[in-house]
């Protein structure tokens, strides 16, 4: 029996994989690629742009690699989305494809997407990540691994997330936030270490000692940030030290300042 309702609009052109089941009243343009094993519910609009992986879920409603949001797009600067593997789409989830990167809009796996989320052009996502209900995220923002979005969360355009963030809902997010860190407010603050998330993701009692001590020297030495990073380095001895270092090294709009 075919997987395809007879209400679906499959156009000429689209290459979706045999396993592929799509519900009544979605769409899949044509050049629209889909990988084994995904669910496409109903009334689900997948746009041309879109390359996706396998076992990926897309749920009622869904718009993904729709035209972006964009006074000064034009169709001929149009560019892909690229989405990998077991990511789950909840109802009325909306992703713009590319259009100023080459890449364009990236998505990587098991991510989850509650309802009503929304991202823009050229954004770059990690895996493992949650995004809350109507939580939005603006163009070209990155954001790492096992992220928390939570509910009505808004991120400005070209900030960047580091891994194992937790933000608080409806936090205004307007500058980079340091990896294992929470941030809440609006404007956004950093409130303190997401220990609750790095002791659920196994990192040792020592890896969260050595995060919390590099962090204290950056917020909490009464020095600024480059005075901060000085003192750190030749003393960072674990993945974790370094990967703060460089995240403040490399950071180009400013990271979240300290409540």
């Amino acid at each position: 029996m075919s997987k395809i309702h007879p209400t679906a609009i499959i156009e000429e052109g689209a290459q979706i994989d045999p396993s592929v089941s799509v519900g009544p009243f979605s769409i899949i343009e044509s050049g629209a690629v889909i990988g084994p094993d995904c669910i496409i519910e109903s009334s689900v609009r997948i746009f041309s742009p879109v390359r996706m992986g396998a076992g990926n879920r897309v749920c009622h409603g869904a718009a993904l690699g729709c035209e972006p949001q964009d006074l000064g797009y034009t169709p001929e600067k149009s560019k892909p989305i690229t989405i990998g593997n077991h990511n789950h789409f909840k109802e009325n989830v909306n992703i713009s494809r590319g259009v100023k990167t080459a890449e364009g809009t990236v998505i990587g796996d098991n991510n989850y997407f509650m309802c009503g989320f929304h991202a823009g052009h050229d954004v770059c996502f990690g895996n493992h990540n949650i995004f809350g209900p109507n939580s939005t995220i603006a163009g070209h923002v990155i954001l790492g691994d096992r992220v928390f979005v939570s509910g009505l969360v808004a991120i400005h355009q070209f900030v960047n997330i580091g891994d194992y963030a937790m933000l608080g809902g409806c936090a205004k997010i307007v500058k980079d936030i340091p990896p294992y860190t929470t941030a809440d407010g609006n404007p956004a603050r950093i409130a303190g270490l997401n220990s609750v998330g790095l002791r659920r993701a196994g990192f040792s009692a020592e890896a969260r000692k050595a995060i919390k001590k590099t962090y204290q020297t950056i917020y909490h030495s009464n020095l600024n940030v480059s005075q901060a990073l000085a003192v750190l380095e030749g003393n960072i001895y674990s993945e974790e030290e370094e990967r703060i270092a460089a995240f403040f090294l490399n950071s180009e709009r400013g990271v979240t300042a300290h409540k």
